[in-house]
């Protein structure tokens, strides 16, 4: 698998950022290559592709959705591929987004592409066009504010995902993003050596 870090900075709230982001149906006015995009329902969508001639379609599932902090991915057909999309909040009207996309090269041009780093360039277009896109907008052409959590660690209970909101690098690099614990409390643990997570209910 290769892996492909990008960031960047727009100028809209958190919030307008991250409901453009869930209209994965407009992804086409500014990620290139990617020909339509269809939602077939709230976590599933599908790709049509075509990246310097090739031509390729696969299903994608929407593993993590939180509202304005992230949204992950990964292919469940056809393209091996998994990705991260993080948002932070810079200030009211100004926002980073984080992308992580992790993605397994085939064939020989697919191959060529990404030992050039082409495919790095796209990805940093990509977030390029979208920053031009929203900020001329100034308002998302929709939103869906559901939450899907991420599966579970191994080792953890089924009902407990722990996370790490304070550290937003962790959250880009696919940590689960925090305990439920207030700040006091994960500092009561700390200095009392007790590990900093939530009793299990």
């Amino acid at each position: 698998m290769s892996t492909i870090e990008r960031s960047i900075d727009v100028h809209v709230p958190v919030r307008t950022a991250y409901d453009q982001w869930t209209q994965f149906e407009t992804f086409p006015q500014f990620m290139e290559g990617v020909e339509s995009i269809q939602q077939t329902d709230d976590l599933h969508t599908h790709w049509r592709t075509n990246i310097a001639g090739v031509k390729r379609e696969f299903d994608a599932e929407i593993t993590e959705q939180r509202p304005d902090e992230r949204v992950a991915w990964k292919s469940t057909s056809g393209e091996k591929q998994a990705g991260v999309v993080t948002f932070h909040r810079l200030d009211d009207e100004n926002t980073r987004i984080m992308l992580q996309l992790d993605f397994h090269p085939e064939g020989a041009v697919e191959k060529a592409g990404d030992a050039l780093g082409l495919v790095s360039h796209r990805v940093k277009g990509d977030l390029e066009r979208f920053k031009t896109f929203i900020e001329e907008r100034g308002g998302p052409t929709g939103a869906w504010r559901g939450e899907k959590d991420a599966p579970p660690q191994k080792g953890a209970p089924a009902h407990y995902s722990p996370r790490t909101e304070e550290d937003p690098s962790a959250i880009a690099h696919g940590v689960p993003p925090t305990t439920n614990l207030t700040r006091e409390e994960a500092q009561r643990a700390h200095d009392e050596g007790r590990p900093a997570t939530p009793p299990v209910i």
